[in-house]
């Protein structure tokens, strides 16, 4: 079957965009390129590394320059909440921006991960987050809306592990504060756990340490092992967890679900979610 064809670049493309530091490893490219073809749209979509520092001015760039919006991972999507003219109730709610929609209210900042969250781990690893036990490794931007989500399906204990622990510690007082009926720690659990969720940058790197420290936490306590890191499609975390028995997914889906969302923030037009999901796998995987 052939591929659809985006018309040519000429003075009326809208142009879209994905911020980060790093970004080469980005596939939202690929994702987001192939649905505009799909649905004939006269659109682009691009990858920039962006300095923390200069993400200010790089939003203001878009902004000025007439993108329909952008993008925004790791490290932007705390700093952005402070950089948009109008935040989403999605953004309010779970205290992150990763999509930025411009328009004639500005740059309007809304977070589509929280849900994608739950629909990744629902859709890949069949898990029912009602009453799980999960320890969450990463309290940064993507950790702490994992977290805050998690908390509103209303799992039972919500173990998290960060770097610097007060990070940690700030999570869990505001889960404490929002939903008190969900048991939250800071440190790992002494007992088997039905998911471990990474949402930290440690994996993109081939020489990365594990997020997870196996002399406190063992995998073969762990049912099932969600690693939000997608390039590459197998990181040590996955591969150790895979040796251990546990089912396993990365973030493949996550970003199929979050960058549907943004397509149709954006377009206003339903995401072609098939077409999107193709273009990741062969962008990913190869196939």
């Amino acid at each position: 079957m052939s591929q659809p064809v985006q018309p040519a670049i000429n003075t009326a493309t809208r142009l879209c965009a994905v911020y980060g530091s790093p970004i080469r490893h980005s596939a939202s490219p690929a994702m987001h390129n192939a649905a505009f073809a799909a649905l004939g749209l006269n659109w682009r979509y691009l990858a920039f590394e962006v300095d923390p520092k200069n993400l200010r001015a790089a939003i203001e760039g878009a902004k000025v320059m007439g993108f329909a919006g952008i993008n925004l991972t790791v490290p932007h999507k705390l700093l952005a909440v402070d950089m948009v003219d109008v935040l989403d109730e999605s953004a309010k709610r779970w205290g992150a921006v990763n999509t930025i929609r411009f328009g004639p209210e500005g740059a309007v900042g809304f977070n589509t991960d929280a849900d994608a969250i739950v629909a990744a781990l629902r859709e890949d690893l069949k898990l029912e987050l009602r009453g799980a036990r999960v320890l969450l490794l990463g309290a940064g931007g993507a950790g702490r809306t994992a977290a805050l989500k998690l908390a509103s399906e209303h799992v039972a204990e919500l173990f998290l592990v960060n770097r610097t622990e007060t990070k940690a510690d700030a999570v869990a007082g505001e889960i404490i504060e929002r939903f008190p009926s969900v048991k939250v720690l800071v440190g790992y659990p002494k007992t088997p756990v039905d998911l471990v969720l990474n949402a930290t940058s440690l994996g993109l790197k081939a020489d990365d340490a594990s997020p997870l420290d196996e002399k406190q936490f063992s995998l073969k306590q762990a049912r099932c092992v969600y690693d939000m890191i997608y390039r590459p499609a197998e990181t040590a975390l996955l591969h150790a967890a895979k040796a251990a028995g546990c089912r396993t997914a990365n973030g493949l889906g996550m970003l199929l679900h979050q960058g549907a969302k943004a397509f149709e923030i954006w377009t206003g037009q339903p995401a072609p979610l098939d077409v999107m999901r193709r273009a990741l796998e062969q962008n990913i995987y190869g196939h």
